[in-house]
C-alpha cells in the first residue's frame, strides 16, 4: 500500500444526507489519464494505491451512486474498468489499472459548465517523453477548396512563393499550433452540435501537416487528440519547442448577436481590450482552466489576470505583422469580423518572445458560419490561409535571431528583414 492522500473537495459538505456520484468520464492524454468524478455535491475523499494487480482505491465520504449511472465498459488510457461499492462511511471507487501509475487529484467547485467534480490524473511511474509533433507527411496536399459562402469569394489563396528566410544553423522554422479548448473544457457549441474543442484541432492537424510538407519547416501541436492542457502548459510547450510562431485556433460564439460572423485575429493587449466583445472574450478564453480542470491552489496571481503584458518590443511588432498578413490572407476566401488585429488579454498568448496570434475562425452562434465550420473544404481552406499568412510573414522576419539593446544585454526575438543586425 502506498502513500494515503487526502483531499478536501469543495468548502461545505452535506453531512445531512450522501451526495450522488452522477457521472464518470476518462480522459487519455500523452501524459497521464484523467478520470472526473461529476458528484452533486461537495465532500471528502482519500485514495491509495495497490499492487498486483494494479488498481487505484478512492473511498469518498459520504457518497452513494446515483440510480442511473452506468459503469459498463467505461475504460480509457490505463484504466481498464471502474467499480464501485459500498461503505459504512460512504462510497469506494476502484479503477483497475493496466499499469502501475502516480494519482494526483483535486477538487473543482461549480462553475457555468459542470457541477462539483473530483479529478484523478494518473501518471505512468515512468513515462517516454510524449511526442508533442505531428510527423512529416510524404502525401502531397491537393489545393483546397473554398467553402460556400453568402456572397461570391474567391477561392483559398496558394501559399506565397517568397522562400522563407533561412533559420539560424539550418534549424527549421518551428510553428507551433494550438488547437483551442479540448478534453473537460469543450469551448463553444453550434445550436446544431458543431463544438469548438473539434473544429479547431481539426483546422490544426491539417494545418500541421501543410507547415510539415513545406521545407523547411516543421509543426509542434499543443494536443494532438481530445484532453485538456492548461494555458501555461500550452505557451510552456512552445516555448520548449524553441517555436518561432505561436497561433491558437479557436471558434467565436455570440449567442446574443446571433447576425455577427465571420473571421478576427487577435494579438496580446499591453493595456485594455480594443473592445468590449474582445474584452469578453477574453475573459471567456482565460477561464478555460476553470472548466478545463486545473488544480490552481498555490498559484499566482497572473493566470486569472486578463490583462497581460508583452515586454518586448519586437515580438509585440511581428505579433501585429503576423496578425495582419493572416487578415489578408483569410479575406480572401471567407467573411471578416474584424477587419484589423484586435486586442485582448488571452493568457495563452502570453509567451514574452514569441510572436502569437489568436485566430477565431468562424462564429458557431451564426447558423451559416456553424455549417461552414463543420465542412471539411472549409477546414482544409482556413489552414491553407493560416499557412499562406505564415509564409508571408517568413518572408519579412527571420526566425529567432539574437539582437543586441544598447545595455548589451542580449534578448530573443524575431528580427525584420529590414532590420540590420547590430553587434557589440
Amino acid at each position: 500500500m502506498r502513500v494515503l492522500v487526502t483531499i478536501v473537495l469543495g468548502l461545505m459538505a452535506s453531512l445531512a444526507h450522501a451526495v450522488e456520484l452522477r457521472d464518470v468520464r476518462l480522459w487519455d492524454g500523452p501524459e497521464s489519464t484523467r478520470i472526473v468524478f461529476d458528484l452533486e455535491g461537495g465532500t471528502q475523499h482519500k485514495s491509495f494505491t495497490l499492487d498486483n494487480p494494479n488498481r487505484l482505491v478512492i473511498d469518498i465520504a459520504d457518497a452513494k451512486v446515483a440510480p442511473a449511472l452506468n459503469l459498463d465498459g467505461l475504460g480509457k488510457g490505463i484504466v481498464k474498468g471502474v467499480r464501485t461499492g459500498p461503505r459504512e462511511d460512504g462510497l469506494r471507487v476502484v479503477l483497475d489499472l493496466s499499469e502501475a501509475a502516480s494519482p494526483k487529484s483535486f477538487g473543482l467547485e461549480p462553475n457555468g459548465q459542470y457541477g462539483y467534480r473530483l479529478i484523478f490524473d494518473l501518471y505512468v511511474e515512468q513515462p517516454s517523453a510524449p511526442a508533442a509533433t505531428e510527423a512529416p507527411s510524404q502525401i502531397a496536399i491537393a489545393p483546397p477548396i473554398a467553402a460556400p459562402a453568402p456572397t461570391p469569394r474567391s477561392p483559398a489563396p496558394a501559399a506565397p512563393v517568397e522562400t522563407p528566410r533561412p533559420a539560424p544553423a539550418g534549424r527549421p522554422i518551428i510553428v507551433a499550433i494550438d488547437p483551442g479548448h479540448g478534453g473537460e473544457d469543450p469551448g463553444a457549441r453550434g445550436r446544431n452540435g458543431v463544438i469548438e474543442k473539434e473544429v479547431s484541432l481539426r483546422i490544426a492537424k491539417k494545418l500541421a501537416k501543410m507547415v510539415n510538407d513545406t521545407p523547411g519547416y516543421k509543426a509542434v501541436l499543443t494536443r494532438n487528440g481530445d484532453y485538456y492542457v492548461g494555458l501555461r502548459q500550452r505557451t510552456a510547450i512552445a516555448r520548449k519547442a524553441q517555436a518561432d510562431l505561436f497561433v491558437s485556433i479557436h471558434a467565436n460564439s455570440l449567442p446574443t448577436a446571433k447576425n455577427i460572423r465571420g473571421s478576427a485575429v487577435y494579438v496580446l493587449s499591453q493595456r485594455g481590450a480594443t473592445s468590449e466583445h474582445a474584452k469578453m472574450l477574453a475573459s471567456l478564453e482565460n477561464a478555460a482552466d476553470l472548466v478545463g480542470g486545473v488544480e490552481i491552489a498555490g498559484k499566482d496571481d497572473d493566470l486569472a489576470s486578463v490583462l497581460l503584458d508583452i515586454s518586448q518590443t519586437a515580438v509585440r511588432e511581428a505579433s501585429f505583422d503576423f496578425g495582419s498578413r493572416l487578415l489578408e490572407s483569410i479575406g480572401q476566401f471567407n467573411a471578416l469580423q474584424k477587419h484589423d488585429v484586435q486586442q485582448a488579454g488571452f493568457a495563452v498568448l502570453k509567451a514574452p518572445d514569441i510572436p502569437s496570434v489568436l485566430v477565431e475562425t468562424a462564429f458557431l452562434s451564426h447558423p451559416e458560419d456553424e455549417r461552414l465550420l463543420a465542412a471539411a473544404d472549409y477546414q482544409e481552406s482556413m489552414a491553407a490561409s493560416l499557412m499562406a499568412g505564415i509564409k508571408g510573414y517568413f518572408s519579412g522576419y527571420r526566425p529567432q535571431q539574437q539582437i543586441v539593446q544598447a545595455s548589451n544585454e542580449h534578448i530573443a526575438g524575431p528580427v525584420p528583414v529590414s532590420l540590420k543586425r547590430k553587434s557589440h
